[in-house]
């Protein structure tokens, strides 16, 4: 427990292979675990950015999971995550080597106002994952994190594929028809965060402890450990709340280090270390079960051809009443969706938000 700064200034030079993190976010509304307002997060990040160059090695890697922010009072974005990025390239020499973005396909319509009331935005539901490094050349391998190969793709290779340049100008050779066992994954990454009855809840309820209430799921950092770093790499976090980061890595055979300040947290914590060995190991995922797998609607999928009433001029700016609210509403032609489209609507209709 302590000031993650205090104890960053007393880490070794390049002594990190990984700092594996998620930082208090820039939001509007305080949080309980300590945040500031994007307009000053720039400025309060930069003692961490001075810290996280000097501690992290030439081969290693720095992963920041963060989510963006709301103008108050406004349907529009604040741009401090991209400031951010910017900052710690521009200002002190971090490359950029890989931007990712985590769809949480369990995320609440937010913010509701903007979404659910006034219907001029569409759910927020991605979090930005900047991957940087200290050289052009940290050390990784995408073979770490190869995903099944998709039914197209599995058709394309039973049934072969003609070399031939595609109208993009892409040259598809050969190559492209041998079977590697596996796919190359997107820089998206799909986990819902739906923790509800794990052991950490069970252990803070069974103490009488509050959970740390802004938890990634244990697959982020595990994805990203797996890919960055060897077994016996050190990992650190600085921003630890509940020390997911150190459970996936003592399961991973990394060595690691959580920086917490809030003693409750870590309390909570200790919770995930407490079970034998083999209980934190995790099962084999089974590729061909459907509920490892999360899916986008294609745009349109319950799109008749005809637009809904006129878009209002003022972009939403006066509320409108509920009862003319709920007149503007498009109704959905449900016997249409399950006419030869039932598949894909009930993909869609999996995509509705569970409460955690």
């Amino acid at each position: 427990m302590g000031d993650s700064l205090t104890v960053l200034k007393e880490t070794e030079d390049q002594s990190i292979d990984l700092i594996m993190t998620s930082p208090p976010f820039g939001l509007v509304r305080k949080k309980e675990y300590g945040n500031v307002s994007a307009d000053k997060y720039i400025d309060w990040f930069r003692p961490f950015a001075e810290s996280f160059k000097r501690i992290l090695k030439d081969t290693g890697s720095l992963v920041i999971d963060i989510g963006g922010a709301w103008n108050q009072g406004l349907p529009t974005r604040h741009l401090y995550h991209f400031k951010l990025l910017i900052m710690l390239c521009e200002d002190y020499g971090f490359h950029l080597a890989q931007d990712f973005y985590w769809w949480n396909p369990s995320k609440l319509p937010t913010p509701a106002e903007w979404v659910t009331v006034r219907r001029v935005r569409v759910k927020d539901a991605i979090n930005t994952i900047w991957w940087l490094s200290r050289t052009p050349w940290p050390k990784a391998s995408n073979r770490r994190v190869l995903q099944p190969y998709s039914p197209s793709m599995q058709t394309l290779l039973a049934q072969g594929y003609k070399a031939q340049k595609r109208p993009s100008g892409h040259d598809i050779s050969e190559k492209f028809n041998i079977d590697n066992g596996a796919a190359i994954p997107p820089n998206l990454i799909a986990i819902p965060n739906t923790e509800s009855n794990s052991y950490y809840l069970r252990y803070c309820q069974g103490h009488g402890l509050k959970a740390h209430p802004a938890r990634y799921p244990a697959e982020l950092p595990e994805y990203f450990v797996r890919m960055l770093t060897d077994r016996g790499d050190l990992v650190i976090d600085p921003f630890a709340g509940s020390c997911v980061t150190g459970e996936v890595c003592e399961r991973l055979g990394r060595r690691w280090l959580c920086i917490e300040l809030m003693q409750d947290y870590l309390k909570g914590a200790l919770g995930r270390f407490q079970r034998e060995p083999a209980a934190n190991g995790k099962p084999q995922a089974d590729p061909k079960d459907e509920a490892n797998y999360y899916r986008i609607p294609r745009p349109g999928i319950l799109w008749d051809g005809k637009d809904s009433n006129p878009l209002p001029l003022d972009g939403g700016k006066d509320r409108q009443p509920k009862e003319e609210r709920a007149a503007n509403s498009p109704v959905i032609d449900f016997a249409r969706a399950e006419s030869g489209k039932k598949t894909q609507f009930e993909m869609l209709l999996s995509q509705n938000e569970s409460m955690e």
